[in-house]
Parts: C-alpha cells; sequence; structure tokens
C-alpha cells in the first residue's frame, strides 16, 4: 500500500489517556506536531492530572462530547485495553466527521479488525491499526515521557481498505515522536508478537506466582539476583491489560504455549538423563540467538535485522608499518571447517576461526540445522559432529549474509539432504550469480530453484537421489569445484571436477584431513560417494588475503619492516606473493612449515621500490581475491602493470575491475578497466612520495576495496574518505585495529 505524505496532526485525541496515550501527546507536543491534545478518561481524576501535567490541553470523559467539533486531519488514538477497543468504536460510530483518522494501541489487531467489522460492517478507510512497541513498568498517566517512543518501533497493519491518506497521516505522527515505522499484516503481527511479548509475559506471570505461593521459597524474593529480576520485571505490567491480550489472540499465545511447553520438556529428559549434548545444543543456539538480537537493539531497527550499519574509513596520508602481526584466520578454511566438522563423526576441535560474519553465517546455518557448536571463544570452536545424514530441517530460510562462499558450499551440501530449505542472503548477495553452482547440481538430479536471473533466493528440494558426474568447470572457481565434490558426497558412484586453471583446494585437503579419500590427478579432483568424515584438530592459519593489504602496505611505504606471522601459503592462493615478487617487492618466506596439510610460513615484507609487469595468466586463480591490493601496488609501481584473463573479478561482492577503476581515477591514478582485466599506469617513478592524491571514493559495501584504498593512504597527498566499509566485517573484524598497530593512520566513523 502506497504511504501518502502528509502534514502534521490537527487535533489528537487520545482515548485512555495513561502511559501509552499520554506518552504520544507529550512527544507530539515535543515536536510541535499537533495543535492541541484533547484527552479522554474515565474518571474525572484522570482527566485532571492530564492537564495538570501539561499531557493534554484539555480533557472530557466521554469521546462523544468532542465529536462534533472535530474535522478533517484530526486524529483519535484509541489507548484501552483490547476487549475494550470494541466499545470505544460503538460510540464513534455514525458521530464520526469525514476525514478524521482514527488508530489504536492494542497489542492485539486480530481483535480490532474484528471489532471494526463488528461496529461498521467493514474495516472503514478511515481506521489505522498500530501496535507501539514501547512501554514501562509504570502504567497511568503520571507515568507518561516525552521520549518514551525515541527509536522504539512502531507497527501498523493497515487493511486492504485503509485509505493511504489516512495511513500516511498515521505514519508521520509516529515519525514525528522519533518511532521507527514498520508495517506488516495483521495475522503475522499476532503470531509474532505471541511468541515475543505475549508467551514471556504468561511465563514471567506463572513463575512469580508459582514462586510466590511456595512457601518453602520463602527467601527467593528476598535474595534473587539481577537475571531474576530483569526476567520477571515484566510481570509488574497491568493485569487488566494482558488478561484482555490472553483473551484477544487465544489461538496464537497458545501455540506459542504449546511449542514451548514442548520445548521445556525436552530440555526437562535432559537434565534428567544428563544429556549434556542436548543441553549445550540448547544453551549455545539461545546465547547465538540472543547475542545477534542484543546486535539487532543495538542498531535500533527492525529494518536492519540483517542489514549492514554504515561505516566510513578515514585513511590519512603517510606513515610506514612495521612490528610483527597475525591476521585473521584463513576465511576458506574457517567455512569448510565448520561444514566438514558439522558432518564428522565425533567431536572436531578448531583454533585460528575468523570470527568474521561471513564465517559466522555458515556456522549459524549448522546451528540452525541441529549442530551443537561450542564457541567461537578467541578463535576455538567446538563441533559436535552430528554425521553425513544428521542434520535437521531448518526452522526456516538459511540466511548467510554477503557470504558466497557459504551459499555456494552449502547449495552442495544440501543437495544430498532429506528436507527442502532455502539458502537467502543480503542485498549484495542478491545481486550474485548462483547458476554457476546451480547448473552442474541440476545434472546431478537435484531440485534447485532459483531467483530472477539466476540469482539468490536459492531453493533446495530434498529427498533427491544424486548420481554421480564428471565436471568441467567452465570457469576455474573454487566454490563451484567444492560445491560439486560436496554434492558427490551424497552421490550414487564417482564425482569429479576438472578445472581449467588452478584454484585453491581447500576443500580437498580438508576432507583428505578428516579421512574422506579424494583423489587427485592434476586438474582432475574426485570422490565416490557413501563415505564417512571422522572428527579432526584443524589449526586455521592466518589468512593470505588479508595479510596481503599489509605486505603491499610494506612493499609501498618507505621506512616499512613487518613480519604477518603463521600465514597459510597453500600453493593455490600463493599468487600475490609472486605476482608482487615479479614487481620488485622484497619478500621473504620463514620458518615454512606444514600444519593440518596445508603449508603455513611467516612472511617478512620490507619497502622496496616497485615495477609495473604484465600478470602471468596463470597467476590470476591463484590471487583472484587479492587483485584489489595488488592494484594499489600497482599504482604505486614505475611503469605500466597489465592484469588479462580476470572476468571472475567482475562477479564478486562488487564489480572489482569498474570500482577499483573508478577509485583510483579519482586519487589521480590513470586506470583503464578492460573486459578481463585493467591496465595501471603507475606513478612511482615520478620521485614523488605521493603517488594518490586525496579524495572520496565509493568501496560499493565490498570489504576488499575498502581495504585496498586505506593501504592506498599510505602513499597519499591528503585523506582518503571510503564510503560504505561496514561489510570490513565480514572477513577481516580487527582491520582497523591492527593497520593503527602496524602504524597506518585510519580512524572510522
Amino acid at each position: 500500500m502506497t504511504v501518502a505524505r502528509q502534514e502534521g496532526v490537527g487535533r489528537l485525541v487520545v482515548v485512555g489517556i495513561g502511559l501509552i496515550g499520554g506518552s504520544l501527546a507529550l512527544g507530539l507536543k515535543a515536536a510541535s506536531g499537533c495543535r492541541e491534545v484533547i484527552g479522554v478518561a474515565r474518571r474525572v481524576e484522570t482527566c485532571e492530572q492530564a492537564v495538570a501535567l501539561g499531557i493534554a490541553d484539555r480533557a472530557v470523559t466521554d469521546v462523544r462530547e468532542v465529536l462534533p467539533e472535530l474535522e478533517a486531519g484530526d486524529v483519535i488514538f484509541v489507548s484501552v485495553p483490547t476487549l475494550t477497543v470494541e466499545a470505544i468504536f460503538a460510540q464513534l460510530k455514525d458521530q464520526l466527521p469525514a476525514g478524521v483518522t482514527v488508530t489504536d494501541g492494542a497489542s492485539v489487531k486480530g481483535s480490532v479488525i474484528a471489532a471494526a467489522r463488528k461496529v461498521w460492517g467493514e474495516v472503514p478507510e478511515f481506521l489505522v491499526p498500530g501496535h507501539p512497541i514501547a512501554g514501562s513498568e509504570q502504567s497511568g498517566v503520571t507515568a507518561a515521557r516525552d521520549d518514551l517512543y525515541i527509536a522504539h518501533r512502531i507497527i501498523l497493519t493497515p487493511a486492504e481498505s485503509t485509505g493511504a491518506a489516512h495511513l500516511g497521516r498515521i505514519d508521520a505522527m509516529w515519525r514525528a515522536v522519533g518511532a521507527e515505522v514498520l508495517t506488516m499484516p495483521v495475522a503475522e503481527h499476532d503470531e509474532v508478537l505471541a511468541a515475543t511479548s505475549h508467551l514471556p509475559h504468561v511465563i514471567a506471570y506463572g513463575l512469580v506466582d508459582t514462586l510466590a505461593h511456595d512457601a518453602e521459597n520463602e527467601n527467593i524474593f528476598r535474595y534473587a539476583a539481577g537475571g531474576f529480576r530483569d526476567f520477571t520485571r515484566i510481570a509488574s505490567s497491568d493485569p487488566v491489560m494482558w488478561r484482555d491480550i490472553m483473551l484477544a489472540n487465544r489461538d496464537a499465545i497458545l501455540k506459542s504455549i504449546d511449542l514451548y511447553t514442548s520445548n521445556l520438556e525436552a530440555l526437562r529428559g535432559a537434565i534428567a538423563s544428563g544429556d549434556s549434548e542436548h543441553l549445550m545444543g540448547v544453551f549455545t543456539r539461545a546465547k547465538a540467538a540472543r547475542d545477534h538480537f542484543t546486535k539487532m537493539l543495538a542498531k535500533k531497527a527492525y529494518t536492519e535485522t540483517m542489514e549492514v550499519k554504515d561505516v566510513t574509513f578515514v585513511a590519512h596520508p603517510g606513515g610506514a608499518v612495521n612490528g610483527e602481526l597475525r591476521v585473521p584466520g584463513d576465511k576458506s578454511m574457517s567455512h569448510r571447517s565448520i561444514m566438514l566438522g558439522s558432518l564428522a563423526e565425533g567431536v572436531t576441535e578448531v583454533e585460528g576461526f575468523l570470527e568474521g560474519e561471513d564465517a559466522l553465517a555458515t556456522l549459524q546455518a549448522f546451528r540452525d540445522m541441529g549442530v551443537v557448536i561450542e564457541g567461537p571463544h578467541n578463535g576455538r570452536v567446538t563441533i559436535h559432529g552430528v554425521g553425513m545424514n544428521g542434520l535437521q530441517a531448518p526452522p526456516g530460510p538459511l540466511y548467510v549474509g554477503n557470504s558466497g562462499t557459504s551459499m555456494r558450499l552449502l547449495a552442495g551440501l544440501l543437495a544430498g539432504q532429506q528436507f527442502d530449505v532455502t539458502l537467502t542472503g543480503d542485498e549484495s548477495l542478491s545481486k550474485r550469480p548462483m547458476n554457476r553452482v546451480a547448473n552442474p547440481l541440476r545434472e546431478m538430479g537435484a531440485v534447485v530453484e532459483t531467483g530472477e536471473g539466476g540469482r539468490p533466493p536459492l531453493k533446495i528440494r530434498g529427498g533427491k537421489t544424486l548420481k554421480a558426474i564428471d565436471y568441467p568447470l567452465p570457469m576455474a572457481s573454487a566454490q563451484v569445484k567444492s560445491c560439486v565434490l560436496l554434492a558427490g558426497l551424497y552421490a550414487e558412484g564417482d564425482t569429479s571436477t576438472t578445472e581449467p586453471a588452478p584454484t585453491r583446494d581447500h576443500t580437498e585437503r580438508m576432507l583428505a584431513g578428516f579421512g574422506y579419500d579424494v583423489r587427485r590427478d592434476g586438474a582432475r579432483a574426485c570422490v565416490t560417494g557413501g563415505g564417512k568424515l571422522t572428527a579432526c584438530h584443524i589449526d586455521v592459519p592466518a589468512d593470505i588475503s588479508s595479510a596481503t593489504f599489509f605486505m603491499v602496505a610494506a612493499s609501498i611505504a618507505p621506512g616499512s619492516d613487518v613480519l604477518l606471522e603463521h600465514v597459510g601459503i597453500n600453493p593455490t592462493r600463493d599468487g600475490a606473493i609472486n605476482i608482487l615478487r615479479a614487481m620488485g617487492a622484497d619478500i621473504t618466506l620463514q620458518n615454512q612449515r606444514e600444519v593440518g596439510g596445508e603449508p603455513v610460513a611467516d612472511i617478512r615484507v620490507r619497502y622496496a621500490p616497485l615495477k609495473g609487469i604484465r600478470i602471468p595468466e596463470d597467476q590470476v586463480p591463484l590471487a583472484i581475491d587479492e587483485f584489489p591490493a595488488i592494484f594499489v601496488a600497482a599504482a604505486c609501481a614505475e611503469g605500466e602493470t597489465v592484469l588479462t584473463g580476470a572476468e571472475e573479478l567482475r562477479v564478486k561482492e562488487s564489480d572489482r575491475i569498474q570500482a577499483m577503476a573508478d577509485g583510483l581515477k579519482v586519487l589521480g591514478i590513470n586506470a583503464e578497466p578492460t573486459p578481463d582485466g585493467i591496465v595501471i599506469q603507475g606513478r612511482g617513478g615520478q620521485g614523488s612520495a605521493e603517488v594518490f592524491a586525496g579524495g572520496e571514493v565509493d568501496s560499493l559495501g565490498d570489504h576488499r576495496i575498502a581495504m585496498s584504498f586505506a593501504v592506498a593512504a599510505l602513499r597519499a597527498g591528503a585523506e582518503i574518505r571510503i564510503l560504505h566499509c561496514a561489510n570490513v566485517a565480514t572477513s577481516f573484524p580487527n582491520f582497523a585495529e591492527l593497520a593503527g598497530r602496524a602504524g597506518m593512520k585510519l580512524t572510522v566513523s
């Protein structure tokens, strides 16, 4: 429904001028959002209080007294107990002037709609049902506050018959008092509130009543800790109001009570039997959900539940990088450790897990499918594997945020499950191509539905028998290769992939680490379905993609000397080292060793003048994620750098070729994009420490572009403002802190 833009409210008539209605009145007055407030209360004393406190300009005991003087643009706010709404509507019937808008604050919208139909025979166009999600332990007119609704949500549940102008007026009214306004269907509202508000009140009232009648627990209230007080605070709410809510939303509340009772009984059984794993499953899932909810509250917006807060980097010019640094764990391995650990038999211990949003999205997806996962705590994760066929249907769609790796690899694993599942992502991920994994899965017999243009969401139908295929990859993509091989674990026969150029082989290595036979012959990898995974210990090395930003930083900034510790140097991932060395970078590998089947080293990088090169195409797949940072190095080199064969960069989190070219041009660099690469004219040989001009660039929400331009400031003449940097948290959550410790001058706003 379209919301018509409106000017402020004329008169506001508050029927039931207590905490909720009185706070709206005070808020509108403070915002100069109405010209007069008229209070309506049953008791004369309440009317007098409302006027004395400045909440109402005048007050009456019967709303019918003021109806004749109302006119178009005025609003009546019905703020009475849910089951009293119908009586107020009956008083308005046949006496309401044209153009007056009626709204309410009842917690149950189905009963409001039913009351309207009973009184008027339909839902009239002037009625805008609403529910302010705000309150206080105190009630009554004396508890009213002008700031009650600031940063709180107001849910409007307009009917199809609700007029756009009336809806717009109420929307504007609530926004004027600082609230965030959402719309929701009536039935959905009542179900959601039954679970999130009404059920907690049932539990709180029931718990306090139980303890109050238990003579043996007489000291509980005297010695109750803060947790008990916080939880039972809501039992101080108005009993009349909550009696009405329970009766008005009976069916939805009973459904929530039955679900809670079932889960509570299972929890009781686990406690009685000493089932430690069940208890850990409940508690870890609950903690993760509560932590996520806390983050949602911090963002103060219901619509931002799965969206990132805007962040801007301000990179100040100059400086050098020095010291010993350890960047976060490898993101690719962190994803795979959760996936394979969940499907293994036994308990898998992971160290060095990357606690970025992408890897956490994978972790949460498996929690949603019934896997007990402890942590992460300082990079340590304990996974209680459920075996190859132990995953359970999730309660709803699996949301993976901005993580293409999560979506594409999960698609392979989920194609072999017995349940249906939907994979969704954020706005950025929803624009990225998914047919590259959907098509081979379809060849294997999976039923995979995509959104428009082959983009997310992905809907995967369970219960399908997969057949093995021999799949030649049309592009060099570790994600596509891994998706097919992981689906092959559930297929009948041998599933193989052949890649046109080498890509990262973490999936093959980690499968072998979990005891699964992977046969490799050059560009071909093959697995046989029907095997099992055995739990193991995984030490995730530092991510070479994250290390590359500091390799480039040390290479371009005179006076730099940095040691990057415990970095994975998998030969399918070392393209950035090879390319930077070819450009003249001073990079040495120290203390080379193997950890859990993965080669690891400490990387020392010292400043050295760079020269432009033609990047060998055989190195492109080995450095595909590192090119934004390499482009910064190219701009600081002497001469021309040419990249070809990198079409894959155009379908990452952003079109990285175009985004980097645009940003480099803003900073004064001649950078010309081509269909499969870029040509950069380096300015390192011009005798000036200042390679980049200052300016404002847009990272387009791409974490690697944001960090690359932050590095560029080391050789800039003025500050560089980098927009839309929130997604840095997906791969390198402590980048700003580590950059500052190394010597970069970076602030975050």
